[in-house]
């Protein structure tokens, strides 16, 4: 008896099969592959392209303007919807492919998904060397996309249409799997592309793929839930795995019951409320004076679906107690056997629901509470301070931008902010009031992340307002979204604040005697000086002319 088969290219069977793909946590679908964003040339537009075309009812279609913009918008979408769905990227073959490459690296640190289907050259070289093609005088195989290699959680050339199948099916499978996610890879030659095969019908049958919750292992809880007890100063630090496993509420109930105080990476900021007793704010290089003065002396960090990156720990000096013991509760044993930790892999939910049975009656020290409440207090006048403006003729400083912008905002905008010197203020300062209000990209810090990351935002949650937070230096980098956000009918704000340089890079290299060469846009003299007048540039009609509605504001009341 035969199997039943479908005639269609491979471009067309690829689609047809993202279609159909589903995932499933906690007894909710999601689709997985939402749409896909592409800008078409050499390698792409005959293949993919035409795909597009002909599933334009099954697959939606979204026309960017820049091939790492569009990454960066799957990322942002991605990251609304808790990692449970995201885009497909499909770029052309040349430039077009190998601009994918920060935006991928940028998801794969950050541990979100995206699919990338870059076209690639011939597989049967029928024209040798191609347009835009690398040629290298020993692996004839090797073409630009293996730039991505590095940067992909997976990655495949598909050189006959039948490896399509299982490399599809391992695409899907890193994508769900919350260990493993991040940025995955299909190279398309262009001529396989447009190739027909006898697809087996089961290969577009819907899937759906079930996102683990892992549960931790007895003996590793065990261990961990001792070590809590045998704490006297323990302090949690939450990360994005917080977010990325729902895991709010789990943590809300540990802290409510044991008083454990709560800090909070770039990527876990939310985790508590802002005005929740244990939440402490932002820890690290960029932390509050609270959280940071309670790590210095901490005998016991509990970091929660944390990497543990550099700003976090402050370069490995911040704990700096002698006697201090780490437990990491973490998905992915990487991260959980860093700063030799104690270890608890498993998902952040199932992990912190666990630890709250297992320390059932367990509550730290009424003086401690105490102590990290006094100082919460504190800060929170520290805040208040920054945030207010009393002058309303005053030219606004960053804080006060920040301030007016907090007294604006609901419960459930969403603030997106990458790089420069507001992701410290942000990390400091701002009041988190939703698990998803503060989106901050710390994991890469790359500039121009925002304004095409609040696009992906908006497409993920229609109905709530988006706030991209940019400087000067950050818009120039990357304004061409705002094109795709008119075209798309999707209302983003863009916050911009136009500073005249690299403000916080030029704070930087003035303190270590590069005077802040290279960070300002000033004119240039005859003699190769930078004269002190601001280049007469107009960031605001540039936006403008993209398309925004744009207001200006020279002062505390106008911006007010």
């Amino acid at each position: 008896m035969s199997t039943p088969t479908h005639r269609l290219t491979v471009a067309q069977a690829l689609v047809r099969f993202l279609a159909a793909q589903y995932t499933e946590r906690d007894g909710v679908r999601h689709r997985l592959i939402a749409g896909t964003w592409g800008i078409f040339g050499h390698g792409n537009v005959a293949g993919l392209g035409q795909a597009l075309v002909e599933h334009a009812h099954v697959m939606p279609y979204h026309q960017g303007r820049n091939e790492q913009a569009m990454v960066h918008a799957a990322v942002g979408y991605a990251r609304q919807r808790g990692r449970l769905s995201t885009q497909a990227v499909t770029t052309s073959i040349g430039p077009g492919a190998t601009n994918l490459v920060t935006g991928a690296a940028l998801a794969t640190i950050n541990r979100l998904p995206v699919l990338l289907l870059p076209g690639d050259y011939f597989a049967t070289h029928p024209a040798d060397p191609l347009l835009q093609q690398l040629e290298h005088p020993v692996e004839a195989d090797v073409s630009v996309n293996d730039t991505l290699r590095p940067v992909s959680r997976y990655f495949d050339r598909i050189t006959r249409p039948e490896a399509l199948v299982p490399s599809a099916l391992n695409a899907m499978r890193v994508l769900t799997d919350p260990a493993e996610t991040g940025a995955v890879t299909l190279a398309l030659p262009q001529d396989v592309q447009a190739e027909a095969f006898d697809w087996p019908e089961e290969f577009f049958a819907e899937r759906v793929w079930r996102v683990r919750r892992p549960a931790p292992d007895p003996a590793e809880l065990a261990a961990a839930a001792d070590a809590i007890m045998s704490a006297s100063r323990p302090l949690i630090v939450a990360g994005g795995g917080v977010h990325h496993s729902a895991a709010e509420d789990a943590l809300k109930t540990l802290a409510d019951a044991t008083g454990i105080p709560v800090a909070s990476t770039q990527a876990g900021k939310g985790a508590l409320r802002h005005d929740h007793p244990a939440d402490l704010g932002g820890i690290g290089h960029t932390g509050t004076a609270v959280a940071d003065d309670l790590a210095r002396t901490a005998d016991l960090v509990i970091g929660v679906g944390t990497r543990h990156t550099d700003f976090t720990t402050a370069s490995g000096t911040l704990f700096q107690n002698p006697d201090v013991r780490f437990v990491n509760l973490n998905i992915t044993a990487f991260d959980a056997h860093k700063l030799a930790a104690t270890t608890l892999v498993c998902d952040a939910r199932a992990g912190l629901t666990a630890l709250s049975e297992a320390l059932a009656g367990h509550h730290v020290d009424a003086s401690y509470v105490a102590e990290y409440r006094a100082g919460k207090e504190r800060w929170e006048h520290v805040v208040e301070a920054a945030l207010r403006a009393d002058d309303d003729s005053a030219v606004p400083t960053q804080t006060q931008v920040l301030g007016a912008l907090d007294a604006v905002v609901g419960d459930e905008d969403v603030v997106i902010n990458a790089a420069g010197s507001l992701p410290g203020d942000l990390h400091k300062l701002w009041r988190a009031r939703s698990p998803r209000q503060y989106h901050l990209e710390y994991g890469y810090s790359c500039m121009g992340y925002e304004i095409p990351a609040a696009v992906g935002v908006q497409q993920a949650a229609p109905d709530t307002p988006v706030w991209a937070l940019v400087g000067d230096g950050t818009y120039l980098m990357m304004p061409t979204e705002i094109v795709t956000a008119v075209q798309e009918g999707l209302p983003v704000n863009v916050v911009l604040v136009q500073n005249h340089g690299y403000a916080s890079i030029g704070g930087l290299s003035e303190s270590v005697g590069a005077e802040r060469f290279g960070t300002a846009y000033r004119h240039r003299a005859a003699d190769g000086a930078f004269t002190g007048a601001p280049l007469p540039v107009d960031l605001a009609a540039n936006a403008g002319s993209l398309g925004m509605d744009v207001l200006r504001a020279k002062t505390v009341g106008e911006l007010r």
